[in-house]
């Protein structure tokens, strides 16, 4: 029996590539909400308020991207 036959490579191979794929979109949505939380907090405190709302939305965006990532993640792994 070839080790070929018992494990497809092909599946295992695509679940590795969706899995990194994931993890770094997710990574990078998450930090982009960090990025856009921290600069809106420094931009207010500065009083540059146009600034402030641009990263605000960039913050919120990203923790909905987040959100989203997770609960699609869930509603996969449940089905």
């Amino acid at each position: 029996m070839l080790l070929a036959t018992v494990i497809e490579t092909q599946a295992l191979l695509e679940t590795c590539l969706a899995a990194l794929v994931a993890g770094v979109g997710v990574a990078l949505t998450f930090s982009l909400a960090i990025l856009g939380t921290t600069r809106f907090s420094e931009a207010q405190r500065d009083g540059h308020r146009l600034e402030a709302a641009a990263f605000a939305t960039l913050g919120v965006l990203g923790f909905a991207a987040t959100g989203a990532a997770i609960a699609f993640g869930i509603i996969v792994v449940a089905s």
